[in-house]
C-alpha cells in the first residue's frame, strides 16, 4: 500500500512538473500574440471586424492546442505514460488563462507594448504610435480623433525632415532636442530642454536633433488629426529609398519640369538615401542645426527653457506646482501658459507621485484624461458604468428592463509601467498608486478642458464635505457626524500615503 502511494505521488509531482511548463509555453504563445497583433494591424477593419479576427485567433489556437494533446495521448499509448492523469488539471489551467487573457484584452481603458504600432525604426531610433482609440473600444468615442505616440532616439541623433497631417503638442522627457520648424520663408530653431511642451500646427516642415551627447531623446507626441479623422501620417520631402519622399509619386515628368532638372539627376537625388529617417549627425552638425533662426532672420543662441517661452514652446517645471507635499507634485499647464493649447481645448499635467503613495480618487466634470506613464511602477484603479464584470460593454437595457434605479460599477484596473497608456473618462472617478520602490511620473492630456472642474473624492477640499448636513443623512442613511468623521479624517491634499498592499488585480510591491 505504501509502495503504490509513492508511485501516485511520483506521477503527480512529474504531471505537475509538465504542467508549469506547458502553461508557460501557452502564455507566451508567439503564434497567439503575432496573429493578435495582425488582426490590429489590418487596414480597412472597423472595431468589430478587428474584435471578430482575434476570436478566430483564439479559436485557432484552442484547436490547435487539443490536437496536440490528442497527438499527445496518442503517442502516449495509454501504458506509463502520466498524460491521462494531469489531463484534466491541464484543461482547467489552460482554460483559466485562457479566460484571463481575454479579460485583460477586454479592458478598454488600458494599453500596454502590444498596443503600439513601430511607425519607424532604424539603429539610432524609433517612433512608435498607440492604436487608435476606438479600435480599442466604442467607449473611446469622445477621443476618437486623437492619437499619442512616442519618440525614442539615441544621443546625436537626427530625425528627418517631414510634416504631419494633425495638429501636433510635443512633451521632452529626457534629452535636448533642437527643434527646427519652416513657416512660409522663416526657419525657427528652439533649443528645448527637460520639461518642454511644444506645439508644432498641421502642414509644418519639422526636423530635429537630440543635442545631448549622453542621454537618450524621449518624447511624448499628442496629435489631433486634420484630415482623415483618428488617422495620422508623416510626409517625407526629404529622402530617397528608406524613407521615402513624396516627390517619388509624381510621374517623371511632372518632376523634370517642376523642379526644372534633368531625370537622371532626379533619380540619384531620391535615390540615395537608405538609412531611415533617424540617422546619426556629427557634431558639427549638431552645432549648426542648433544654432537660431527666426524673428526676421536673425542668428543666435535661443533656448526655451527656465522661465522664458514663445508662442509654440512653455516649460512646465517653470511653474510652481498646483498640488505639492511629501507624497507628491502636481504641474499644470493651461491655455494662459501656451496659448495654441486653447485651439486644442487641451490641458496638460505632469505629475510625480511618490513612491508608496497615490493621487486621488477624483474625478474632471468635462475632460476626458489619457494618461502616459514616463517612469517608474504602480497601478491605477477607476470607477466605470459602462463595463460588465466580465470587462465587456454593458448592453443598451431593453424598455421592459428598464426599472432598475441606480447604475452598477465596476473597478477598472491595471498594472502601471513605462510605456503604459490609460484613460478615464469625463465624470469616472480614478486613482492612480506609486509602487514602494520607485516615483510613478505620469504625462496627461485632458481633452475638452474648457470650463473643466477637477472634484476630489478625499483629503481637505473632498466634495462630499461641502454636502448640506440634511444631504449627508438622506443620502448614506447614517448621522452627519458619521459622515464627517470619515470625510473629514485625511489632512492632505490631492496626493496622500498609498495602501500598504496592492489589491488582487496586480501583484503585490515589496
Amino acid at each position: 500500500m505504501a509502495l503504490k502511494s509513492k508511485l501516485l505521488l511520483v506521477a503527480l509531482l512529474l504531471s505537475v512538473l509538465f504542467l508549469s511548463v506547458y502553461v508557460a509555453s501557452a502564455t507566451q504563445d508567439p503564434e497567439l500574440k503575432q496573429c493578435r497583433h495582425q488582426c490590429k494591424q489590418q487596414q480597412g477593419f472597423d472595431s468589430k471586424q478587428r474584435e471578430q479576427c482575434e476570436q478566430r485567433c483564439d479559436k485557432y489556437i484552442k484547436q490547435k492546442r487539443e490536437e496536440e494533446k490528442h497527438r499527445r495521448r496518442s503517442e502516449g499509448g495509454g501504458g506509463g505514460s502520466f498524460y491521462p492523469i494531469s489531463e484534466t488539471g491541464r484543461e482547467q489551467e489552460e482554460e483559466e488563462e485562457f479566460q484571463g487573457r481575454q479579460q485583460e484584452d477586454q479592458n478598454p481603458y488600458f494599453f500596454e507594448d502590444e498596443h503600439f504600432e513601430t511607425r519607424v525604426q532604424t539603429e539610432e531610433g524609433r517612433f512608435q504610435l498607440l492604436q487608435k482609440f476606438t479600435e480599442r473600444s466604442d467607449l473611446l468615442r469622445a477621443i476618437e480623433n486623437y492619437r499619442i505616440g512616442f519618440l525614442v532616439t539615441k544621443p546625436h541623433a537626427f530625425v528627418a525632415p517631414s510634416h504631419f497631417d494633425a495638429d501636433t503638442v510635443l512633451f521632452v522627457f529626457q534629452g535636448r532636442p533642437a527643434v527646427t520648424i519652416v513657416r512660409g520663408e522663416k526657419r525657427e530653431t528652439h533649443n528645448l530642454e527637460r520639461g518642454d511642451l511644444f506645439r508644432i500646427p498641421a502642414g509644418t516642415p519639422v526636423y530635429m536633433v537630440n543635442r545631448d551627447e549622453n542621454e537618450k531623446l524621449f518624447i511624448v507626441n499628442f496629435m489631433k488629426p486634420v484630415s482623415v479623422p483618428g488617422e495620422y501620417e508623416a510626409f517625407y520631402a526629404a529622402g530617397g529609398e528608406n524613407p521615402e519622399s513624396f516627390f517619388k509619386a509624381f510621374s517623371p515628368q511632372v518632376l523634370q519640369a517642376a523642379l526644372k532638372t534633368e531625370m537622371n539627376k532626379l533619380e540619384r537625388l531620391f535615390g540615395q538615401q537608405r538609412q531611415g529617417s533617424i540617422t546619426r549627425a556629427s557634431k558639427e552638425q549638431i552645432k549648426k542645426l542648433s544654432q537660431q533662426h527666426g524673428q526676421g532672420g536673425s542668428e543666435g543662441f535661443w533656448p526655451f527653457h527656465g522661465g522664458q517661452s514663445s508662442s509654440d514652446a512653455f516649460n512646465l517645471f517653470s511653474k510652481h506646482p498646483s498640488q505639492a507635499n511629501k507624497f507628491g507634485r502636481l504641474f499644470e499647464a493651461d491655455f494662459n501658459d501656451l496659448k495654441q493649447l486653447q485651439d486644442l481645448d487641451l490641458l496638460v499635467s505632469f505629475a510625480n507621485i511618490t513612491q508608496g503613495a497615490m493621487v486621488g480618487p477624483f474625478f474632471n466634470s468635462r475632460a476626458t484624461k489619457i494618461s502616459f506613464v514616463l517612469d517608474g511602477e504602480g497601478y491605477f484603479e477607476m470607477a466605470s458604468p459602462h463595463v460588465s464584470s466580465t470587462g465587456k460593454q454593458e448592453q443598451q437595457p431593453q424598455p421592459q428592463q428598464r426599472q432598475k434605479s441606480s447604475p452598477r460599477y465596476q473597478k477598472i484596473s491595471g498594472n502601471l509601467r513605462r510605456g503604459a497608456v490609460f484613460v478615464a473618462p469625463a465624470g469616472h472617478p480614478m486613482t492612480a498608486i506609486a509602487s514602494r520602490n520607485s516615483n510613478l511620473q505620469i504625462i496627461c492630456f485632458e481633452v475638452n478642458a474648457h470650463d473643466n472642474i477637477r472634484v476630489p473624492l478625499a483629503g481637505k477640499k473632498n466634495v462630499v464635505s461641502q454636502f448640506d448636513r440634511e444631504a449627508k443623512e438622506l443620502a448614506f442613511n447614517v448621522p452627519a457626524r458619521e459622515v464627517d468623521r470619515i470625510f473629514n479624517n485625511q489632512d492632505n491634499e490631492f496626493f496622500f500615503e498609498g495602501p500598504n498592499e496592492q489589491p488582487e488585480h496586480g501583484r503585490a510591491y515589496a
